[in-house]
Protein backbone atom coordinates (compact mmCIF):
# COMPACT_ATOMS: atom_id res chain seq x y z
CA UNK A 1 0.00 0.00 0.00
CA UNK A 2 1.43 3.53 -0.95
CA UNK A 3 2.70 5.43 1.92
CA UNK A 4 0.77 9.35 2.15
CA UNK A 5 3.20 11.64 2.76
CA UNK A 6 1.87 14.20 5.49
CA UNK A 7 1.02 17.78 4.62
CA UNK A 8 2.22 18.81 8.49
CA UNK A 9 4.67 17.23 10.48
CA UNK A 10 6.66 18.38 13.78
CA UNK A 11 9.49 16.68 15.28
CA UNK A 12 10.27 17.95 19.00
CA UNK A 13 8.67 20.81 18.54
CA UNK A 14 9.62 23.25 21.32
CA UNK A 15 8.72 26.51 22.37
CA UNK A 16 9.79 28.33 26.16
CA UNK A 17 8.86 31.94 26.80
CA UNK A 18 12.39 32.13 29.59
CA UNK A 19 11.35 30.14 32.44
CA UNK A 20 7.71 29.60 30.60
CA UNK A 21 6.75 26.91 28.26
CA UNK A 22 4.60 27.47 25.55
CA UNK A 23 5.37 24.77 23.87
CA UNK A 24 7.50 21.16 24.61
CA UNK A 25 8.30 18.67 22.39
CA UNK A 26 5.39 18.21 20.09
CA UNK A 27 5.37 15.39 17.78
CA UNK A 28 2.26 15.26 15.43
CA UNK A 29 1.52 14.72 11.98
CA UNK A 30 -1.15 15.11 9.82
CA UNK A 31 -1.62 13.48 6.52
CA UNK A 32 -3.42 14.95 3.75
CA UNK A 33 -6.92 15.05 3.24
CA UNK A 34 -7.22 14.92 6.93
CA UNK A 35 -9.34 16.68 9.49
CA UNK A 36 -7.77 17.06 12.49
CA UNK A 37 -9.36 18.91 15.70
CA UNK A 38 -6.26 20.40 17.73
CA UNK A 39 -7.83 20.80 21.19
CA UNK A 40 -6.98 22.29 24.64
CA UNK A 41 -8.05 25.23 26.59
CA UNK A 42 -6.88 28.96 26.18
CA UNK A 43 -2.89 28.31 27.45
CA UNK A 44 -2.63 25.33 26.42
CA UNK A 45 0.04 26.36 23.69
CA UNK A 46 -2.51 25.77 20.34
CA UNK A 47 -1.35 29.52 19.40
CA UNK A 48 1.81 28.89 19.75
CA UNK A 49 1.61 25.77 17.53
CA UNK A 50 0.08 27.60 15.06
CA UNK A 51 2.27 30.55 15.19
CA UNK A 52 5.30 27.92 15.03
CA UNK A 53 4.10 25.78 11.76
CA UNK A 54 3.61 29.55 10.16
CA UNK A 55 7.26 31.07 11.37
CA UNK A 56 5.41 33.77 12.95
CA UNK A 57 7.82 33.07 15.72
CA UNK A 58 10.93 30.71 15.71
CA UNK A 59 10.87 27.32 17.96
CA UNK A 60 13.38 27.04 21.01
CA UNK A 61 14.50 23.74 19.55
CA UNK A 62 12.56 20.98 16.99
CA UNK A 63 11.43 21.92 13.36
CA UNK A 64 8.18 22.09 11.85
CA UNK A 65 7.82 20.99 7.53
CA UNK A 66 4.47 22.16 6.21
CA UNK A 67 3.45 20.80 2.59
CA UNK A 68 6.99 19.07 2.20
CA UNK A 69 8.94 22.06 2.79
CA UNK A 70 9.91 24.73 5.08
CA UNK A 71 7.12 27.23 6.90
CA UNK A 72 9.78 29.28 5.77
CA UNK A 73 9.28 29.05 1.88
CA UNK A 74 7.24 31.51 -0.07
CA UNK A 75 5.91 28.46 -2.05
CA UNK A 76 4.85 26.81 0.82
CA UNK A 77 3.41 29.83 2.59
CA UNK A 78 0.87 30.48 -0.58
CA UNK A 79 -0.53 26.74 -0.11
CA UNK A 80 -1.55 27.63 3.16
CA UNK A 81 -5.20 29.16 4.29
CA UNK A 82 -4.90 30.99 7.44
CA UNK A 83 -7.73 32.33 10.25
CA UNK A 84 -6.15 33.66 13.26
CA UNK A 85 -8.01 33.83 16.63
CA UNK A 86 -7.25 37.30 16.86
CA UNK A 87 -7.81 39.17 13.40
CA UNK A 88 -5.87 41.85 12.54
CA UNK A 89 -6.74 43.83 9.76
CA UNK A 90 -6.03 46.79 8.53
CA UNK A 91 -8.85 49.16 9.21
CA UNK A 92 -8.27 51.62 6.70
CA UNK A 93 -9.55 49.71 3.76
CA UNK A 94 -13.08 48.59 2.65
CA UNK A 95 -13.80 44.74 3.18
CA UNK A 96 -13.62 44.17 -0.92
CA UNK A 97 -10.48 46.20 -0.76
CA UNK A 98 -8.37 43.87 1.65
CA UNK A 99 -9.86 40.98 0.34
CA UNK A 100 -8.30 41.90 -3.54
CA UNK A 101 -5.47 42.54 -1.93
CA UNK A 102 -5.09 39.65 -0.29
CA UNK A 103 -5.81 37.72 -3.24
CA UNK A 104 -2.84 38.87 -5.39
CA UNK A 105 -0.43 37.65 -2.74
CA UNK A 106 -1.91 34.68 -2.73
CA UNK A 107 -1.98 31.48 -5.57
CA UNK A 108 -3.78 32.86 -9.04
CA UNK A 109 -6.16 30.83 -8.12
CA UNK A 110 -7.81 33.51 -5.83
CA UNK A 111 -10.13 33.99 -8.26
CA UNK A 112 -13.02 37.01 -7.69
CA UNK A 113 -15.72 34.13 -8.68
CA UNK A 114 -14.83 32.27 -5.89
CA UNK A 115 -14.48 35.27 -3.62
CA UNK A 116 -17.82 35.80 -4.87
CA UNK A 117 -19.29 32.70 -4.02
CA UNK A 118 -17.93 33.00 -0.79
CA UNK A 119 -19.40 35.97 0.74
CA UNK A 120 -22.34 34.81 -0.18
CA UNK A 121 -22.32 31.72 1.27
CA UNK A 122 -21.03 33.58 4.44
CA UNK A 123 -24.00 35.80 4.12
CA UNK A 124 -21.40 38.43 3.49
CA UNK A 125 -23.29 41.41 1.47
CA UNK A 126 -22.12 43.67 -1.16
CA UNK A 127 -22.88 46.56 1.80
CA UNK A 128 -20.62 44.92 4.10
CA UNK A 129 -17.63 44.27 1.38
CA UNK A 130 -18.30 48.10 0.63
CA UNK A 131 -18.16 49.32 4.53
CA UNK A 132 -14.91 49.95 6.26
CA UNK A 133 -13.54 47.24 8.22
CA UNK A 134 -13.49 50.41 11.15
CA UNK A 135 -16.92 50.33 10.84
CA UNK A 136 -17.90 46.41 10.84
CA UNK A 137 -19.26 44.07 13.57
CA UNK A 138 -16.81 41.62 14.39
CA UNK A 139 -18.76 38.63 13.19
CA UNK A 140 -18.48 40.74 9.80
CA UNK A 141 -14.60 40.48 10.36
CA UNK A 142 -14.69 37.10 10.94
CA UNK A 143 -16.28 36.43 7.76
CA UNK A 144 -14.00 38.72 5.59
CA UNK A 145 -11.33 36.61 7.79
CA UNK A 146 -12.49 33.25 6.53
CA UNK A 147 -12.95 34.20 2.69
CA UNK A 148 -9.23 35.42 2.92
CA UNK A 149 -8.32 32.23 4.09
CA UNK A 150 -10.50 30.23 1.80
CA UNK A 151 -10.54 32.14 -1.76
CA UNK A 152 -7.31 30.79 -2.82
CA UNK A 153 -8.32 26.88 -2.49
CA UNK A 154 -5.27 26.18 -0.26
CA UNK A 155 -3.98 22.62 0.24
CA UNK A 156 -3.43 23.41 3.31
CA UNK A 157 -6.17 25.33 5.99
CA UNK A 158 -4.98 26.25 9.86
CA UNK A 159 -8.42 27.79 11.47
CA UNK A 160 -7.94 29.27 14.73
CA UNK A 161 -11.38 29.29 16.54
CA UNK A 162 -13.13 29.71 13.11
CA UNK A 163 -16.89 30.38 13.91
CA UNK A 164 -15.41 32.47 16.57
CA UNK A 165 -18.95 35.56 16.67
CA UNK A 166 -20.93 33.70 13.89
CA UNK A 167 -24.05 32.90 13.87
CA UNK A 168 -25.92 29.79 14.06
CA UNK A 169 -26.53 30.28 9.90
CA UNK A 170 -23.08 31.13 9.28
CA UNK A 171 -21.67 28.38 11.17
CA UNK A 172 -23.26 25.53 9.20
CA UNK A 173 -22.18 27.30 5.93
CA UNK A 174 -18.43 27.35 7.62
CA UNK A 175 -19.07 23.23 8.20
CA UNK A 176 -20.16 22.72 4.85
CA UNK A 177 -17.22 24.56 3.71
CA UNK A 178 -14.81 22.13 5.83
CA UNK A 179 -16.34 19.37 4.63
CA UNK A 180 -16.44 20.59 0.77
CA UNK A 181 -12.69 21.01 1.56
CA UNK A 182 -11.56 17.39 2.91
CA UNK A 183 -13.90 15.95 0.35
CA UNK A 184 -11.26 17.82 -2.54
CA UNK A 185 -8.49 16.17 -0.67
CA UNK A 186 -7.57 19.53 1.27
CA UNK A 187 -5.97 19.04 4.49
CA UNK A 188 -7.90 20.64 7.62
CA UNK A 189 -6.06 21.95 11.01
CA UNK A 190 -9.15 22.97 13.10
CA UNK A 191 -8.03 24.24 16.06
CA UNK A 192 -10.71 24.80 18.70
CA UNK A 193 -11.91 24.67 22.41
CA UNK A 194 -15.58 24.34 21.39
CA UNK A 195 -15.71 20.48 21.39
CA UNK A 196 -19.21 20.52 19.68
CA UNK A 197 -17.74 21.94 16.51
CA UNK A 198 -14.50 19.45 16.41
CA UNK A 199 -17.06 16.37 16.89
CA UNK A 200 -19.03 17.62 13.56
CA UNK A 201 -15.84 18.03 11.39
CA UNK A 202 -12.92 16.59 12.66
CA UNK A 203 -12.09 12.66 12.11
CA UNK A 204 -9.42 12.56 14.37
CA UNK A 205 -8.12 15.20 17.56
CA UNK A 206 -4.96 15.82 19.09
CA UNK A 207 -5.15 17.46 22.78
CA UNK A 208 -3.10 19.75 24.17
CA UNK A 209 -2.26 20.20 28.02
CA UNK A 210 -0.02 23.05 29.61
CA UNK A 211 2.09 22.98 26.50
CA UNK A 212 2.31 19.21 25.72
CA UNK A 213 0.57 16.57 23.70
CA UNK A 214 -1.19 14.44 25.94
CA UNK A 215 -3.21 11.97 23.57
CA UNK A 216 -3.56 11.78 19.57
CA UNK A 217 -6.25 9.41 18.53
CA UNK A 218 -9.54 9.16 16.17
CA UNK A 219 -12.69 10.39 17.42
CA UNK A 220 -14.68 7.38 17.58
CA UNK A 221 -11.64 5.55 20.17
CA UNK A 222 -11.71 8.60 22.28
CA UNK A 223 -15.30 7.82 22.68
CA UNK A 224 -14.86 3.72 22.93
CA UNK A 225 -11.90 4.73 25.76
CA UNK A 226 -14.88 6.67 27.97
CA UNK A 227 -17.19 4.95 30.08
CA UNK A 228 -20.27 3.76 28.59
CA UNK A 229 -23.56 5.04 29.83
CA UNK A 230 -26.83 2.53 29.80
CA UNK A 231 -30.25 4.02 30.44
CA UNK A 232 -32.72 1.47 31.82
CA UNK A 233 -36.47 1.96 32.39
CA UNK A 234 -38.09 -0.70 34.45
CA UNK A 235 -41.78 -1.65 33.89
CA UNK A 236 -41.67 -1.89 37.79
CA UNK A 237 -39.74 -0.84 40.53
CA UNK A 238 -35.78 -0.76 39.79
CA UNK A 239 -33.80 -3.87 40.83
CA UNK A 240 -31.31 -1.68 42.94
CA UNK A 241 -30.33 -4.56 45.71
CA UNK A 242 -29.56 -6.94 42.57
CA UNK A 243 -28.10 -4.86 40.99
CA UNK A 244 -25.51 -3.48 43.66
CA UNK A 245 -25.10 -7.49 44.06
CA UNK A 246 -23.48 -7.68 40.77
CA UNK A 247 -21.29 -4.83 40.99
CA UNK A 248 -23.43 -2.55 38.92
CA UNK A 249 -22.36 1.29 38.99
CA UNK A 250 -25.79 2.95 39.24
CA UNK A 251 -25.18 6.83 39.11
CA UNK A 252 -28.87 8.03 38.68
CA UNK A 253 -31.85 6.62 39.61
CA UNK A 254 -35.56 7.62 38.99
CA UNK A 255 -38.43 5.69 40.45
CA UNK A 256 -38.62 3.10 37.56
CA UNK A 257 -35.16 3.96 36.33
CA UNK A 258 -31.76 3.88 36.55
CA UNK A 259 -28.40 5.27 34.88
CA UNK A 260 -25.61 2.81 34.88
CA UNK A 261 -22.14 3.13 33.79
CA UNK A 262 -20.64 -0.08 32.50
CA UNK A 263 -17.78 -2.20 31.74
CA UNK A 264 -16.68 -4.62 28.75
CA UNK A 265 -18.02 -7.50 30.53
CA UNK A 266 -21.72 -7.24 30.08
CA UNK A 267 -22.96 -10.38 30.81
CA UNK A 268 -23.96 -10.49 34.66
CA UNK A 269 -26.00 -7.15 34.12
CA UNK A 270 -27.44 -8.61 30.86
CA UNK A 271 -28.58 -11.63 32.19
CA UNK A 272 -30.20 -9.70 35.82
CA UNK A 273 -32.01 -7.56 33.27
CA UNK A 274 -33.51 -10.82 31.07
CA UNK A 275 -35.18 -11.81 34.46
CA UNK A 276 -37.12 -8.04 34.78
CA UNK A 277 -39.53 -6.42 32.06
CA UNK A 278 -38.36 -3.70 30.60
CA UNK A 279 -40.00 -0.65 28.83
CA UNK A 280 -36.78 1.13 27.59
CA UNK A 281 -32.95 0.61 27.02
CA UNK A 282 -30.72 2.88 25.79
CA UNK A 283 -26.85 3.50 25.31
CA UNK A 284 -26.51 7.15 24.54
CA UNK A 285 -23.34 8.35 22.32
CA UNK A 286 -20.69 9.32 24.56
CA UNK A 287 -19.83 13.11 24.29
CA UNK A 288 -16.51 14.62 23.08
CA UNK A 289 -16.69 16.80 26.28
CA UNK A 290 -16.89 14.06 28.33
CA UNK A 291 -13.79 12.57 26.76
CA UNK A 292 -11.82 16.06 27.03
CA UNK A 293 -12.61 16.01 30.75
CA UNK A 294 -11.52 12.68 31.38
CA UNK A 295 -8.21 13.34 29.85
CA UNK A 296 -7.65 16.68 31.66
CA UNK A 297 -8.98 14.99 35.44
CA UNK A 298 -5.45 13.32 35.09
CA UNK A 299 -3.95 16.24 36.29
CA UNK A 300 -5.88 18.65 39.59
CA UNK A 301 -3.85 21.62 38.04
CA UNK A 302 -5.31 22.49 34.54
CA UNK A 303 -8.82 22.17 34.12
CA UNK A 304 -10.97 22.50 31.06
Amino acid sequence: MPTVDPVLETRDLTKHYGAAIGLEGLELRVDGGEVLGFLGPNGAGKTTTIRLLLDLIRPTRGQARVCGGSPRDPAVRSRIGYLPGELGLDLRLTAAKLLAFLARLQRPSASAQRRGELCERLRLSAADLRRSLRDCSRGTKQKVGLVAAFQHDPDLLILDEPTSGLDPLVREAVFDLLREAQAAGRTVFHSSHVLSEVDRTCSRVAVLRAGRLVQVSSVAALRRSLHRTMVVQFRGPAPLMELAAIGARVVETTPRGVVLHVGSDLDPLLRLLARHSIADLVFPEPELDQAFRQIYSADPEVSP
